[in-house]
């Protein structure tokens, strides 16, 4: 949601503030532009696995079970020579959310004007069924250490802004029942277009962890689906980060 994403910024700026004030007596001695940052974790691989969810969330939709986000990143690391505590990362990477749907099956091949998320509770349906988008991002940063020397064992956060390029938007059943639940047939059926999807998305990131474990949040500025070509709906995602190397 675009709370959590708010929420989360605001902890970096609060991190910078009350570090400039806990290391007022120490900044005096210690200068931030010299250090020996040879041995450090810069965080050139980040892993995040998470929750998914669109906000907001029309009454005719209905999700169910965990929606998940994965996503992989290659990152860049450029400490500012002013101040090493302070850096941008900058990166290239991948990233899909997996929606999951409750009796409500969203068409992406359908030829109509709109993409049409049918109820299907009154009728034969999959038991399970996903909605998949999938793009190449180029996430950037700005990111702040506590202890740059010593990343491995500091307090980290990072926020900034995720370019994404839409490269797959699918749709997954599996095994169709019919309205009280009992199987017809135990087989998959994916459809796959991308005609009803905005091909660009932006994303507001934030980050705030230890070590190479932190949580992230992050909220689409831009809408999943095209201008009067169904729901305006905002992907958003939090969970785990996994960074190293």
């Amino acid at each position: 949601m675009k709370q959590i994403a708010l929420i989360l910024s605001s902890l970096v700026l609060l991190a910078a503030s009350a570090s400039a004030q806990t290391d007022s007596t120490k900044s005096k001695k210690k200068d931030w532009s010299k250090l020996s940052l040879n041995n450090r974790a810069n965080d050139h691989f980040m892993l995040q696995l998470g929750y998914a969810g669109w906000t907001p969330l029309p009454d005719s939709i209905k999700t169910k079970g965990f929606s998940r986000s994965i996503n992989a990143y290659f990152m860049m690391d450029l400490p500012f020579k002013t101040d090493q505590r302070f850096s941008v990362g900058i990166g290239l990477g991948i990233s899909s959310d997996h929606i999951k749907f409750n009796k409500v099956e969203p068409n992406v091949i359908a030829q109509s004007s709109t993409l049409p998320f049918t109820n299907r509770s009154d009728t034969t349906h999959f038991k399970k069924f996903k909605l998949v988008t999938a793009y190449i991002e180029a996430p950037v940063e700005l990111r702040f250490v506590l202890d740059p020397e010593h990343s491995d064992n500091s307090w980290k956060f990072a926020a900034g802004v995720k370019l994404g390029l839409m490269v797959n938007a699918h749709t997954r059943g599996k095994t169709l029942v019919n309205s009280s639940g009992q199987t017809i047939n135990n087989y998959v059926q994916k459809e796959t277009s991308r005609s009803f999807f905005n091909g660009t998305r932006i994303m507001g990131t934030a980050r705030v962890g230890y070590g190479h474990v932190s949580l992230f949040g992050q909220y689409a500025l831009t809408a999943l689906i095209r201008d009067s070509r169904g729901p305006v709906v905002h992907p958003y995602s939090i969970g785990i980060t996994f960074s190293g190397l």
